[in-house]
């Protein structure tokens, strides 16, 4: 089936209203997916085909093309099952009668581990906030609260008052997909934010921001990015040597109700995981903390 160039970009929209309608991709991943679609465009382009002339062999060799410019295994296989996912949609649809994706195979992935923090290594980045800086309590209670309650980034900057139920303990969070899930918040978490209060309280806040938690300086609510440098200079004061993202935390909480005791069915609903294993990641982490207790304590490995 031959294109014409509006007929793709057609094509490549219907795809993404798809995403966005049956499958409700947030906007993030929605600009993730396309900009993987675009990588596959523009190698066909330089090969002369058409996205309805694809073959296995034309994908394989699109595959090896994303090793050779150096994008990784992982992100390989983000960029693939994005591809996957396209031509699904095109035989759904008739645009093709075969999915060329069928035989085609992933990258082997190494083993990653994702960093993580201990407790006492939480309670030394928090210590090492200047609590007499303007943000100074605001950046306490956001570690906090990542640490307490295992957020994701995007959920934290859309945290809103409506969403905190502070006498009853609990989050209801609004999550990947729009799926709610309700997540318990700590006494040292409500601590803080309250203890974030006076500051916020004297913002001029934006017309529309008022509901957020969250705010800087000028009454807007917080961006992922500007999370991501406020924790990366932490840590660097707190003189830790890891590496230092929300996602960090968020990994941290979920080793340590792990390591508690935890069920990882119950680690998995209150992350918003849809798959159990997607959590069970965490199950590695746990052995290694084991591997690493042996290693230190047991008599037969001590010098």
């Amino acid at each position: 089936m031959q294109m014409s160039k509006d007929s793709q970009e057609k094509l490549i929209t219907g795809y993404m209203r798809y995403l966005k309608l049956q499958r409700s991709m947030s906007s993030n991943t929605l600009d993730a997916y396309r900009h993987d679609i675009d990588k596959l465009v523009n190698y066909l382009h330089g090969e002369q085909k058409e996205l309805t002339e694809v073959t296995l062999s034309d994908l394989q060799n699109f595959a090896a093309g994303l090793h050779d410019i150096g994008i990784g295994p992982r992100s390989q296989c983000r960029i693939l099952s994005g591809v996957r996912s396209l031509y699904r949609y095109m035989v759904l649809d008739g645009y093709i009668e075969q999915d060329p994706t069928e035989l085609l195979e992933n990258p082997v992935l190494g083993e990653h581990l994702p960093e993580y923090l201990t407790p006492q290594e939480v309670d030394q980045l928090e210590d090492s906030i200047d609590l007499s800086i303007a943000e100074g309590h605001r950046n306490r209670a956001i570690i906090e609260v990542l640490f307490s309650c295992g957020l994701r980034v995007s959920e934290l900057v859309n945290l809103k008052w409506s969403q905190l139920y502070a006498d009853e303990h609990y989050l209801r969070i609004l999550g990947k997909g729009s799926k709610e899930r309700l997540v318990p918040i700590s006494d040292s978490a409500l601590h803080e934010i309250e203890n974030y209060l006076p500051w916020r309280n004297q913002l001029k806040i934006k017309p529309g921001h008022e509901d957020y938690i969250f705010l800087n300086r000028r009454g807007a609510r917080l961006t992922r990015t500007m999370i991501l440098i406020m924790l990366k200079r932490q840590a660097e004061v707190a003189g830790l040597q890891k590496t230092i993202s929300p996602h960090t935390l968020r990994h941290s909480f979920a080793t340590a109700l792990l390591e508690g005791g935890a069920d990882l069915r119950v680690i998995q609903a209150l992350l918003g995981h849809e798959s159990i294993g997607t959590t069970e990641i965490y199950t590695h982490i746990s052995v290694q903390t084991l591997r690493r207790e042996v290693l230190e304590h047991h008599p037969r490995n001590m010098a």
